[in-house]
């Protein structure tokens, strides 16, 4: 008999430890590519795949073939990632037909490969000193959605195309980690005293939770 192992927490960025990571990118194509990886929550390999005929511009789309499926499907993108996306494409001209967006920018251009993405990613993190993944930007961007009240738990789990609920539902648990900040808010808030609904008599109260001994 196997042990049933308990779902892995997915680890994503609070706001700062992004800006943190943000900040690293020494290029224009490094922001557009960031920005589009947690405003999307596509995966790693899927936006990299993106070509110039699949931005939908006037919707904030960008169009991947899913891993999986291999069925080409849309993603949001994020007005700010379409405008660091405008400006990489500015800077770097356009690439031909057949040809993905995110390209080498030295030598002779090539389209960017996993690993290459992923050194980005690793390059910031050794001066940040973590060791944060190219994956944990879907998570991030997974995890943003899934605490948004404004979206549904179902309409989280058709932006990330996931096939079971239950995967989405992940993102909505709170950790420690995530508390840090209201944790320290609150001890430092001064003990309140306790107060009862006034239709309560002080003699019932009194013997029922020991009040005021």
């Amino acid at each position: 008999m196997r042990p049933k192992l308990a779902a892995r927490q997915p680890r994503a960025m609070s706001d700062q430890q992004w800006t943190e990571l943000f900040a690293q990118m020494r290029c224009t194509r490094d922001r557009a590519l960031l920005s589009c990886y947690v405003s999307s929550g596509a995966r790693a390999s899927e936006l990299l795949g993106v070509q110039l005929g699949d931005v939908d511009w006037s919707k904030g789309q960008l169009w991947v073939i899913t891993k999986g499926t291999r069925a080409r499907q849309p993603v949001p993108a994020s007005p700010e990632a379409l405008a660091y996306l405008a400006a990489y494409l500015d800077e770097a001209g356009l690439p031909v037909d057949g040809v993905p967006l995110w390209r080498t920018r030295r030598g002779e251009p090539r389209p960017l490969t996993y690993w290459a993405a992923r050194r980005i990613i690793q390059r910031a993190v050794e001066n940040l000193d973590s060791n944060w993944t190219l994956h944990d930007l879907r998570h991030t961007a997974a995890t943003r959605m899934a605490r948004d009240p404004e979206l549904t738990l179902v309409e989280v789990q058709t932006i990330l195309r996931h096939a079971h609920i239950s995967t989405t539902e992940l993102y909505t648990v709170v950790g420690l980690d995530d508390l840090v900040d209201k944790l320290a808010a609150h001890y430092s808030r001064p003990v309140q005293p306790t107060s009862w609904p006034t239709q309560y008599a002080a003699d019932d109260i009194e013997a029922v939770f020991g009040a005021g001994k």
